[in-house]
Parts: C-alpha cells; sequence; structure tokens
C-alpha cells in the first residue's frame, strides 16, 4: 500500500501545472503555504542599490540590506529598459512581442491570463491577491480586477505629478490623497494583509523614486532637510531621489514589522528594480546614454533580491541569466503549482535552496525598434535600422569597445551568430 502511495504521488508531481502536494509536518500537522511579497521599486538601477558595484552614492536601506543579508542577490537580472513592459512580462510570463506591450503605456490585454488568475486556478483559489501601488498596464482601474486579481489600490497611470497630492484609486474608485504616496501605499497593504484569513501574494508596486524628484518626509529618510525650490532639485536631484528610495526602504520595514512573527517567517519577499536609472541621476560607470530606455546594461540589468521562507542561501550571490518573465514560474513554484516553464517563463526556483547550472543559455530583451541578447559572455543589440552592438560583457561589463566594425575572432563570430539564431527563434 505504501508503494501504491508513493506512485501515486509521483505521478501528480509530474503533472506540468497541478498544485504540489500541501506540506505536512513531522507531527502530521498542515503547514501553511508561504505568504508571497513582491516589490517592485520604480526606477532604481544597479547603481542606486545597495551591495552593487555599480554608483558611489548609495542609499541608506537597512531593510533591503537585511534581505541580502538573510537571502540572494542576483547579478544578472534582466528587465525591459521601461517599466510597463517589465510589469507585463512579470503578469503573464511572455515577452512583449507576444503580448504586443513593448513600450511605455502600451495596453494589457485582459484577455491575458494573469499570474494571481493562473496561480488561484491551480492550488483551489488558495490565495488571497492584490496589487497595491502602481499598475500602468492600461487607462483602467477596473482591468486588475478583470484579470482575476482580488484587490487593487493605488496609481492607475505611469507616477504621479506630486507626491503629496495625488489621485489614489481603490477598485474603481478614485479619490485624492494628500498622504505621501511611499506611506499611503504601505498604510494601505498593511489593512489588506491584516484583513487575509489565507496565504496572501502581495504585488506591491511603488511609484518611488520615480520622478518627480520630491523630498520625502524628513523622518523617512537621512538625506537632510533639503531646500525644495525647483532650482535646487534640477541643480542636483541625486539626494532626493535616494530620499525616496530611503523612504520606501523605511516604510518597507513598517510592513514587515506589522506583520507577526509567524507570518513573517512564512513569507518570501523578492524585492526588484523595473528598469535602470534614470539618465538625471545616473551614475559611473552608466551614463545618460546607458541607463534607462536603453538596451545597455545600465537600462536592463537591475537589481533583485529574494529572502524569506524557503531561502536557504544566505547572504549568496547568484550570477544565472534570469529574466522577468521568470518570476511568473517561480512565483507559481512557491505557491505549490508544479511547472519549470510556461510561456517565455523558466523557473529559478531550484536556485533558492542550491547552486545549479540548470538556468538559461540566453537572456532577451526588447525595445521598440530592436532587441538585446546576450549569453554568459556575449551580448549583441540589434535595430531596425540595421545597427548592431556586440560586447563581451566578461572583459567589458560596461559596454565601452563595440566589437562591430572591428575584425571579429572566431569565437565572436560563432557567438554572435548564435545570438542573432536564438533571437529570431524567439521573435518567431
Amino acid at each position: 500500500m505504501k508503494q501504491y502511495s508513493l506512485f501515486l504521488f509521483s505521478l501528480f508531481c509530474l503533472s506540468c501545472s497541478s498544485p504540489l502536494e500541501t506540506p505536512i509536518d513531522s507531527g502530521g500537522v498542515e503547514v501553511r503555504k508561504p505568504n508571497i511579497l513582491l516589490v517592485i521599486a520604480d526606477d532604481m538601477g544597479k547603481d542606486a542599490t545597495p551591495n552593487f558595484s555599480e554608483g558611489t552614492i548609495k542609499p541608506n536601506m537597512p531593510t533591503l540590506q537585511s534581505l541580502m543579508n538573510s537571502g540572494i542577490t542576483f547579478d544578472n537580472f534582466w528587465s525591459y529598459p521601461v517599466c510597463t513592459p517589465t510589469r507585463a512580462s512579470i503578469l503573464t510570463g511572455k515577452y512583449g512581442i507576444n503580448t504586443n506591450v513593448i513600450d511605455v503605456g502600451d495596453p494589457i490585454s485582459t484577455a491575458e491570463t494573469s499570474l494571481q488568475s493562473y496561480i488561484n486556478s491551480n492550488t483551489n483559489n488558495d490565495y488571497a491577491t492584490a496589487i497595491i501601488g502602481k499598475w500602468h498596464l492600461s487607462n483602467r482601474a477596473t482591468d486588475p480586477i478583470t484579470m482575476g486579481i482580488d484587490y487593487f489600490a493605488g496609481i492607475v497611470n505611469g507616477g504621479v505629478g506630486d507626491y503629496f497630492n495625488w489621485n489614489f484609486n481603490e477598485n474603481g474608485i478614485a479619490s485624492n490623497s494628500t498622504t505621501y504616496t511611499t506611506t499611503k501605499l504601505t498604510d494601505t497593504a498593511i489593512d489588506w494583509v491584516d484583513d487575509q484569513t489565507k496565504p496572501w501574494f502581495l504585488w506591491m508596486a511603488y511609484n518611488a523614486p520615480h520622478t518627480p524628484f520630491h523630498l520625502a518626509p524628513t523622518d523617512l529618510h537621512s538625506q537632510g532637510n533639503l531646500p525644495t525650490d525647483e532650482a535646487s532639485i534640477n541643480a542636483n536631484p541625486i539626494p532626493y531621489y535616494m530620499s525616496a528610495i530611503e523612504a520606501m526602504d523605511t516604510e518597507l520595514g513598517r510592513f514587515l514589522s506589522n506583520l507577526s512573527s509567524e507570518e513573517r517567517a512564512n513569507t518570501v519577499i523578492i524585492f526588484i528594480g523595473d528598469n535602470g536609472t534614470p539618465g538625471k541621476v545616473a551614475q559611473n560607470p552608466y551614463s545618460r546614454l546607458t541607463v534607462k530606455g536603453t538596451l545597455y546594461q545600465g537600462g536592463v540589468n537591475v537589481p533583485m533580491i529574494v529572502s524569506g521562507v524557503d531561502v536557504r542561501r544566505l547572504g549568496e550571490r547568484e550570477d544565472a541569466l534570469i529574466h522577468t518573465t521568470d518570476l511568473f514560474a517561480t512565483i507559481a513554484n512557491i505557491t505549490g503549482v508544479s511547472v519549470s516553464e510556461i510561456h517565455n517563463s523558466k523557473s529559478f526556483y531550484p536556485q533558492l535552496t542550491s547552486a545549479t547550472n540548470d538556468g538559461r543559455s540566453f537572456v532577451y530583451t526588447e525595445i521598440v525598434d530592436g532587441y538585446a541578447i546576450r549569453n554568459v559572455t556575449y551580448k549583441l543589440m540589434k535595430y531596425d535600422n540595421g545597427d548592431e552592438e556586440l560586447y563581451n560583457l566578461v572583459q567589458d561589463p560596461y559596454e565601452n569597445s563595440n566589437l562591430i566594425g572591428t575584425t571579429l575572432s572566431a569565437e565572436a563570430t560563432n557567438e554572435k551568430a548564435n545570438l542573432i539564431s536564438e533571437a529570431i527563434a524567439i521573435r518567431n
């Protein structure tokens, strides 16, 4: 009888879309599935993030630093160059070429299956789900609900004109808020989590530190009591940008502190930047021309930190090639869905417990008029007008020496051909 049960269990786990069994502890008590907190920082590149070598001016982020110390810092995580397609890629597990969401403001089709809907279709509706913060995937506040998210509250469009006077939308009902955006969104998240009676998946999309570069409330940051006139901000926007990042870190810490010790211990936290740093606040080795909005590393190679329950690699770094689409399959795994690849998403869930080479051979991203693709060593950028750029990222990690126009080595020639072939397969 025991062998027969094990056989049935094995068949069950081989299904690519069936939920994994709910864990049972040694005393036979059902273990509650983990909560998931996905935090998206808006326009925060590696040069503005602690624990990365890029940039010299760093924000004070004790909350994020604690997550880094107790989890994994990912060095080769790729996004889109701008925010809308990055968010769509997480929501659907698909590249923009497959959803028609490639540029800022491109609307998502509500016919797409959202990550939240996919999870609950494959876990008997085990999870409460919410998106709090920036949506920016259409102009309709009801679309998250239409796509299977239980609750939406925050900013429908790309941002706010004033962090202290802005339009707050809750499940389609709009109101004006004069509470600092990061604080209001955190308050809303705390209230929502407090109301939940089952495991939750919270997509927490702060609009910080996106422009405008408004000084955060003094008690939330360490940048000092700076002047708030436009001339001072324009003269040196970096401390204002840093104040928004530090305020986000402070409020994230407040959110986590509000969780009970049991709930906090049973939560996975994923922190990412949605694209690179804006040009006005870019730092070396990047420049205004190689950050947000571009296919260069400063535009698409962004921070990701994962910490929490079942993350066994504490304080480690991971250099595997990972894409924002991969969050779809990975988060599904965390909820108990047995899927390793779906659409354009490849799970990196095994890397949360042990270093493994079972990752991507290529990682890809795109803009309206071109694309970028890389393997471990080489990166190719190819544009519709015929322009090409090829870099050896091992020797030239910040893309200072375009190999196109030089005599390519046999290795570079072969690698370029492989990159093009893979991109054609993706794009067709």
